[in-house]
């Protein structure tokens, strides 16, 4: 049944997947072979593009980061989003340093149509376009609470402080489903509200980021 579902999930995805080259944003131009939805696939064959539900299907290429020291949610001060920033972009240069990286940002709606961008969604991922919409929740069967996770992405030379803007509206829960990932989708990087998680190729990878931030690591025998 897990398989079955998985399959509907991935053809429900490529049927609603946005134009192939659907995203240029930051200048970027579209690259030949840039099919988004076959990318992901490669990489994460056993979930959709929906950044908070890789953790339970990859677990094994998947660590957790918290942004705030004894797992503190929400920064209240500067000095607190300072260290929330911090985190972040250092675990982001490792894993992106000198190479072009894929910004991927989210709406939702109640049809699979995608809503045009509102202005604060184009600060956060400026020249980001449409390239994917899935159901946000399969299993809802009333119409009039059935929502669709509409996906934007743009690409861009990673640097320090890139996305700061877009790292300080998650941390505030203004937005959600964020990634900064590679553009095979290999590394993905998922900022929420209170920390971050990071999927990794190989299972050593992860273990070898993992050990060079352990103050950041979760309590939870889980890893959450």
């Amino acid at each position: 049944m897990r398989d079955a579902k998985n399959y509907a999930e991935r053809e429900k995805f490529r049927s609603r997947r946005g134009r192939r080259d659907g995203e240029a944003g930051r200048g970027a131009r579209p690259s030949p072979g840039d099919d988004l939805a076959a990318l992901w696939e490669r990489q994460w064959p056993a979930c959709p593009p929906q950044a908070h539900k890789l953790k339970h299907v990859y677990r094994d290429r998947w660590v957790r980061f918290h942004s705030l020291p004894e797992s503190q949610r929400y920064p209240g001060t500067e000095a607190e989003y300072d260290i929330v920033l911090d985190r972040c972009n250092t675990v982001l240069d490792e894993l992106f340093r000198g190479q072009e990286v894929r910004i991927v940002t989210t709406d939702w709606s109640g049809t699979s149509e995608p809503p045009a961008l509102s202005a604060q969604h184009s600060l956060w991922n400026p020249g980001a376009r449409h390239w994917a919409t899935v159901r946000a929740n399969e299993d809802e069967i009333d119409p009039d609470f059935i929502t669709y996770t509409h996906l934007y992405a743009s690409r861009s030379r990673w640097r320090t402080g890139l996305v700061d803007g877009l790292l300080r509206a998650v941390a505030d829960d203004l937005t959600a489903n964020v990634m900064i990932a590679s553009l095979s989708f290999d590394r993905v990087h998922h900022p929420y509200d209170g920390g971050a998680d990071v999927l990794l190729p190989m299972a050593g990878e992860r273990d070898r980021l993992k050990s060079r931030h352990v103050d950041w690591l979760s309590d939870h025998p889980l890893g959450f």
